[in-house]
C-alpha cells in the first residue's frame, strides 16, 4: 500500500496510545471529537506504520509539568481530577472548568499524557528522528492556566527538553491560531525563534497580539516572527507568503531542530477556521519544512473536522516516515471515517469524497491586494531583512 519516498532517510516515530480512544472535553465542546484514534485508523488501514515505529504515551510527571508550569496550576489539574469538579477558586484563577476548557474526567491525566507523548518525541528528536505526537501541539496554555482548549503546553516543554540539550530551536505553527502560549514563553529567548502564521487576531481567537510588529523581547528582537493572514486565505495566497519567509528564516537562524504545529483548522471547511487551504496544500507546507536539514518534531494542534484531520495528519505521518501514501483511501480507511458519523457538510459538493480519497486539490486563484502589501511589509521584518535585502 506504500512506497518509500525518495531522499527520506531519517528514522520516524509516532507517539500515540488506545486512551485517546476515551471521550474528553465532554458534550458538545468542538474537540469532543475522534482525533488521534481516527488518525491511528487510518494510518494503520495503509498498513503505514511498523511496530518498531511506534512508541506508547506515557504522561509527564509534576516534575516535568513544572519546568514550565506553576504548581499551584498543576495542583489545581490534579485537584479538580480527583474530586470530580473544579473549585471556584481554581476556576477564576486558571480558568479551568469554563465553556472553553470544561471539566471532564481524567481532566489532568489526558493532557499530561499528551504532554509527556510531546517529551518523548523530544528525546527522538534528540536521538536524530522526525517524531509526530498528534496529541500535542496545545500551543495556547500559560504558566498559571489553561487558555484556548489547552491545559498543558506540551509545545513549551518539549523545546524547553530541547534547549536542555543546547539546541536552537525553529518554531513553526500553522495552526490557523496564533501560537501565543509558545510566542510568550520564548519572548526572551534568542535560542528559539517562533514563526506563526495565523487568522488575524482581530478577527479570530486568541483576540489580542500575533501582530506583524510584534518581534520578540529586548534579549530577542526579531526572534518572533507573526504573519497574520486575511479572511479566505487559499493555497497559493499561503504558499507565497509561506516562501516569503521560510527561507530567510532558516538560513539566519539556523536551528538544529524543527518543532512544528500542525493544527489542521487551516483547512477549507474546518467549523471554527476561516482559510481555504486544501489537504494538498496544507501537506505542501509540512514538504517543504521537511527539505530541511535537521530533524523535525510535529505535533498535532486545532483541527475541528475529524474528516479533514485525519485525512491531513495521516499525509503528515506519511511525510514525516518517507512514506508514499496512495491518494485512494483504503477500504478500512473509508469504513472508519464513516463510523465517526460526521455529517455537519453532507449536503457540500465534497463530502462524498472526503471518504474516498485523501487529499483534494485546490483551484489556482489570484493573489490579492492585501496579500501582496502584507509580503511587502514582511520584507522589513528583523527576522528576514538581511536576507531579502541581500537578494
Amino acid at each position: 500500500m506504500t512506497g518509500t519516498q525518495p531522499g527520506s532517510t531519517r528514522r520516524a516515530v509516532f507517539v500515540g496510545g488506545s486512551h485517546y480512544r476515551r471521550p474528553s472535553y465532554g458534550h458538545n465542546h468542538p474537540l469532543a471529537i475522534p482525533r488521534v484514534s481516527l488518525t491511528y485508523d487510518v494510518i494503520t488501514a495503509y498498513g503505514a506504520l511498523d511496530p518498531s515505529e511506534f512508541v506508547r504515551s506515557r504522561p509527564a510527571s509534576v516534575d516535568e509539568l513544572t519546568w514550565f508550569h506553576t504548581r499551584d496550576y498543576v495542583n489545581a489539574l490534579k485537584r479538580a481530577e480527583a474530586f470530580g469538579r473544579v473549585r471556584a477558586l481554581d476556576r477564576a484563577r486558571h480558568e479551568l472548568g469554563t465553556i472553553e476548557n470544561p471539566y471532564f474526567p481524567g481532566m489532568f491525566y489526558t493532557p499530561a499524557l499528551a504532554t509527556g507523548g510531546s517529551l518523548q518525541a523530544a528525546e527522538a528528536v534528540l536521538n536524530g528522528c522526525h517524531a509526530f505526537s498528534p496529541a500535542g501541539g496545545m500551543h495556547h496554555a500559560v504558566a498559571d492556566g489553561a487558555r484556548g482548549f489547552c491545559y498543558f503546553n506540551d509545545v513549551v516543554l518539549a523545546i524547553l527538553r530541547l534547549r536542555a540539550e543546547g539546541l536552537r530551536v525553529l518554531y513553526l505553527d500553522i495552526d490557523a491560531h496564533h501560537g501565543d502560549g509558545v510566542e510568550q514563553a520564548f519572548w526572551d529567548d534568542a535560542s528559539v525563534m517562533t514563526v506563526s502564521l495565523h487568522m488575524d487576531t482581530a478577527y479570530a481567537y486568541p483576540f489580542k497580539g500575533g501582530h506583524l510588529q510584534d518581534q520578540g523581547g529586548p534579549k530577542a528582537l526579531g526572534f518572533a516572527l507573526n504573519v497574520p493572514l486575511p479572511r479566505e486565505t487559499h493555497d497559493r495566497e499561503y504558499r507565497e507568503v509561506f516562501l516569503r519567509v521560510w527561507q530567510p528564516v532558516v538560513e539566519r537562524f539556523r536551528p538544529d531542530a524543527i518543532v512544528l504545529q500542525t493544527g489542521t483548522d487551516a483547512l477549507f471547511a474546518d467549523p471554527l477556521g476561516r482559510f481555504r487551504l486544501s489537504t494538498a496544500g496544507f501537506l505542501d507546507i509540512v514538504r517543504r519544512v521537511l527539505s530541511t536539514e535537521v530533524p523535525v518534531l510535529a505535533t498535532g494542534g486545532g483541527g475541528y473536522h475529524p474528516l479533514l484531520l485525519a485525512r491531513a495528519w495521516t499525509g503528515v505521518w506519511g511525510l514525516l516516515s518517507g512514506r508514499a501514501l496512495p491518494v485512494a483511501l483504503p477500504e478500512a480507511a473509508r469504513r472508519a471515517l464513516r463510523a465517526v458519523g460526521w455529517d455537519e457538510d453532507e449536503d457540500e459538493p465534497y463530502y462524498e469524497d472526503l471518504f474516498c480519497n485523501r487529499l483534494e486539490y485546490a483551484e489556482e486563484r489570484a493573489v490579492r491586494p492585501e496579500i501582496h502589501e502584507l509580503m511587502t511589509a514582511l520584507s522589513g521584518h528583523p527576522a528576514l531583512r538581511r536576507h531579502l535585502w541581500a537578494s
